[in-house]
């Protein structure tokens, strides 16, 4: 661990993080490079490679998820500009994870919705509430967002979740949202809600084809569970 005492600039050529990217790619980098690159710099006795080594050494790289802005700047050799710069990579990279693929994505299974959604929602702290929006061939159309807070029958009011649908002419919806707790599996709420939701649904010719539930690298869906008809 010697050599990350030293500047990144005393280190050979093919070794700085920079020119190993160029090189090879980002791929070849491990997470201490990769993040010592974000960092940029480091502070006197330490190098960037020392500073970001000592920033995911006791809790890995989950801790930058964890941590606010607040709790990264405190760390040693960080501060506020090189937080920010962490949580906005951060940031990025969820919703570049979560995005659909340019080209139309068809919704198969409640599969499809975990690889779309998961790394987005998996780690959120408060829970989200959004829709999927459909076409006749289950198509995506938009992916909204309805509500921030636990859910229940105020914050999930039917005309919030089907004003987009109508307005964008959705043949059916999905209805998502996370559990902070981890444990994907409904609560009574849950199950109340989605009955109401269903039953809206129905009135208006609008399909509610499921309600996933995210928790942390599972999910729980309602159809597949037969809660949904």
């Amino acid at each position: 661990m010697g050599e990350y005492n030293l500047k990144i600039k005393d280190l050979p050529e093919e070794e700085r993080p920079r020119e190993r990217m160029l090189n090879y790619g980002p791929e070849a980098l491990s997470n201490t490079e990769l993040l010592a690159i974000i960092i940029r710099t480091g502070i006197k006795g330490e190098s960037a490679l020392a500073v970001a080594q000592n920033l995911i050494s006791q809790d890995g790289l989950e801790a930058l998820l964890d941590n606010s802005i607040e709790e990264l700047a405190a760390f040693k050799g960080m501060g506020t500009s090189k937080a920010v710069l962490i949580k906005a990579a951060i940031e990025l990279g969820k919703r570049l994870y979560s995005m659909p693929e340019k080209k139309k994505y068809i919704i198969k299974s409640p599969a499809d919705v975990s690889a779309i959604l998961m790394g987005e929602m998996r780690y959120l702290k408060k829970e989200y509430f959004k829709t999927i929006l459909l076409d006749i061939k289950n198509n995506i159309i938009a992916i909204e967002n309805i509500s921030i807070g636990s859910l229940n029958s105020s914050l999930v009011h039917p005309r919030e979740i089907f004003k987009s649908a109508i307005k964008k002419s959705s043949a059916a919806i999905i209805m998502v949202h996370n559990h902070p707790s981890g444990d994907p599996h409904p609560s009574n709420e849950d199950i109340e809600v989605t009955r109401r939701i269903v039953e809206s649904g129905r009135i208006l010719g609008i399909e509610v084809l499921d309600h996933v539930i995210i928790g942390d690298g599972k999910y729980f869906s309602f159809k597949d569970e037969e809660l949904i008809g």
